[in-house]
């Protein structure tokens, strides 16, 4: 009787399981939000709507051949019970889940939520593998001087906390607006690399994530992608859109300017799917974490 109902789809087809085994990464969904937005709240169904749009992408990429999911032995965890707006006991569990991947000797590919999930992300990361940096592709710098946990200020925590090399660690992309004055220089002050995004546009992608390969280095990259950084043509289902973004190709090339670093966590963030249209931004994002684990896979083949 049980044949004739489908199993849960995994994201890439992955199987669902609660067995990390033998994986040399995993997908796992944070399906959570601090809830405080004014306007757009909705992160926290990213998850299953980046995992349903990745059924589109196909196993094998079309310049090397490789099926990343299989070259990986990827598994998908499924996603975290969690509760939004509960940061404590939500971020408690977060950093939990990522311990017991390190532990398993696996790169945890994490599937938000938003931005705020980075902190216990990094606290756990950084337990794992001392003198973590990080490479934060987003519109915003998500260290701003500001106090509190929100989706402003993981990065700030971060680097005062200790858990990341900040002089080290690049911010790539910022545009827009922002909510109180001076966060490119506070930013700075706290040791990060920041690029804006016009910098960015200006020196050139690939110059750009060649300097940044040479500064990082052989050093554990956390590798933080918050979808905002795309323009909202391309995606409009982010929690804070800004206009005047990179397009898909200059986002997704972006990410590849990444090959080379020695990855040992990825997130992607901010889908907002009551904001979507058509399922596009959970299309792109699913691109993302597709590309992202064909950088795992190419590294690791050498």
């Amino acid at each position: 009787m049980t044949d004739i109902f489908a199993a849960p789809q995994g994201f890439l087809g992955a199987p669902r399981t609660a067995e990390i085994g033998t994986a040399r990464a995993v997908i796992l969904g944070i399906p959570f939000d601090c809830g405080t937005h004014p306007r757009r709240i909705g992160s926290r169904q990213g998850p299953a709507a980046i995992r349903d749009e990745s059924q589109l992408i196909s196993p094998f990429h079309c310049e090397t051949g490789i099926s990343p999911a299989a070259a990986l032995g990827l598994v998908d965890l499924g996603d975290l019970a969690l509760t939004s707006s509960d940061i404590d006991t939500s971020f408690a569990a977060i950093e939990a889940a990522i311990a017991a991947i390190t532990r398993a000797h696996a790169v945890p590919v994490t599937l938000g939520g938003d931005g705020a999930i980075a902190l216990p992300e990094m606290r756990a990361l950084s337990r794992a593998h001392p003198g973590l940096v990080t490479v934060h592709i987003d519109a915003h710098t998500d260290a701003y001087p500001i106090p509190g946990i929100n989706t402003a200020t993981p990065f700030a925590l971060a680097a005062q906390e200790g858990v990341i090399d900040a002089p080290h660690s690049f911010q790539i992309g910022m545009r827009g607006s922002n909510l109180v004055p001076g966060v490119i220089a506070h930013g700075r002050r706290l040791g990060f690399n920041v690029i804006p995004q016009r910098e960015l546009l200006a020196r050139g992608i690939d110059a750009t994530f060649a300097d940044l390969r040479a500064r990082i280095g052989d050093r554990p990259v956390y590798l933080s992608f918050d979808m905002d950084v795309f323009d909202p043509a391309v995606a409009p289902g982010v929690c804070s859109p800004t206009w005047g973004g990179l397009s898909a190709r200059e986002g997704l090339a972006a990410l590849e300017g990444c090959f080379g670093l020695n990855l040992v966590g990825i997130n992607i963030n901010t889908v907002s799917p009551p904001h979507d249209v058509g399922g596009m931004t959970a299309l792109l994002a699913a691109t993302v974490a597709y590309d992202a684990l064909h950088i795992l896979a190419r590294m690791r083949q050498g």
